[in-house]
């Protein structure tokens, strides 16, 4: 379709498309308890996969067509329980600007005290937070407000209307994925920053090679590149990689998690790195500095 403005995101809306389909399908079909149940987990890893797409579009649309956008937005909200421009202001506007100063940053990983959270600390708290950061970062760009304000009010109603009509389907297909889904996008952040006391794009972050990984996750993996130019499409961020690689530190490398370690050998990382079973760096936080130009799409 012309409207897409990449054609590589077709595939990807097409699936996720069909993941929600099945979705109201068991919404509107299903009313024994246990499969409910069953259908709840076997939408944990999918979803949890969905949530990086919604990462992806929240940084540049996904299509020319506003309404369009809102539209997969709604269906994103759904399943990953971040609801339009909720990232948007919270990760792009929020996040990519200040990830260097943990004074600041929304996803923040050094607690005041100056100690590294432990993962289930930072998970609770980005994930339990995420919505009022992502309203205190709209003061400073209010004309996103009524798109997410939209979004919340649109969602909630939708789930409202559920509750009353079809508690369980409502519960079990959407509100309990869409918290668990928030819980897994926060829980999956925390590698990517965490210890990286560093003073550029080039060390802040760390990367993961692991090709399953990244035609999961649109490439989520190559995440200095991605810091580096926020708003370069994700089908774009290996070429991109592949230009600054000579610059990212070989400790900036980690193994991937489950379940892309389940059942094979994992590929080991460049010489020198780090793995995730490793302990994080601790250091003092640095001093904040001026703010940093993210490139975001114009919705």
């Amino acid at each position: 379709m012309h409207s897409f403005r990449h054609r590589e995101d077709r595939l990807p809306v097409l699936l996720i498309s069909m993941l929600f389909l099945c979705d109201l399908v068991v919404f509107a079909r299903v009313d024994n308890l246990w499969l409910l149940a069953a259908w709840t987990v076997f939408g944990i890893l999918p979803k949890g996969w969905v949530c990086a797409w919604n990462h992806h579009h929240q940084h540049l649309a996904t299509f020319d067509v506003p309404w369009m956008n809102r539209v997969l937005e709604l269906v994103y909200g759904f399943q990953t329980g971040m609801t339009s421009h909720a990232w948007t202001l919270h990760h792009v506007l929020g996040h990519h600007l200040h990830y260097l100063d943990q004074t600041q940053d929304e996803s923040r990983w050094l607690g005041s005290d100056g100690k590294v959270k432990g993962i289930v600390h930072y998970t609770l708290e980005v994930a339990g937070t995420a919505y009022p950061r992502a309203w205190v970062v709209s003061r400073k760009h209010p004309h996103h407000r009524p798109a997410f304000l939209g979004g919340l009010l649109v969602t909630g109603g939708l789930l409202a209307a559920g509750l009353v009509f079809r508690p369980w389907q409502t519960l079990f297909v959407l509100l309990i994925p869409m918290a668990i889904s928030l819980l897994i996008t926060s829980w999956a952040t925390y590698t990517h920053h965490v210890g990286r006391q560093a003073e550029d794009a080039f060390s802040a972050s760390t990367n993961i090679m692991n090709r399953a990984y990244n035609v999961l996750t649109g490439n989520l993996g190559y995440h200095t590149a991605h810091h580096h130019r926020s708003g370069v499409h994700w089908s774009r961020l290996p070429a991109l990689h592949e230009t600054i690689k000579h610059r990212i530190s070989p400790d900036s490398y980690l193994n991937p998690g489950f379940p892309f370690n389940w059942g094979q050998a994992v590929q080991p990382p460049p010489p020198g790195a780090a793995t995730m079973s490793e302990g994080v760096r601790e250091g003092t936080p640095r001093k904040p500095e001026g703010k940093r130009q993210v490139s975001h799409s114009a919705w």
